[in-house]
């Protein structure tokens, strides 16, 4: 199937794949660069998962002392 970018760079995603997919208005898509051409995904509405973990995790230091001492020191430059 085949779309066409308009002047604003929109394009119209075709009836048959809007069903499939379920894409209504507001629907969330997002775009994926690969080789040769772009992929669009289906989003998910309300937040990223990482979005709802941010914040959660407690670290008894700074996040580069904690990193050293899990994987030891960072060699110097």
């Amino acid at each position: 199937m085949k779309s066409t970018i308009s002047s604003k760079g929109q394009i119209t995603v075709p009836v048959t794949i809007r069903e499939q997919l379920g894409l209504v208005p507001g629907t969330p898509v997002s775009f994926e660069l690969c080789r040769g051409g772009v992929v669009l995904r289906k989003g998910v509405a309300g937040p990223h998962p990482v979005d709802r973990a941010y914040g959660q995790l407690v670290l008894d230091g700074p996040v580069d002392a904690v990193v050293d001492r899990l994987r030891g020191p960072r060699p110097s430059a």
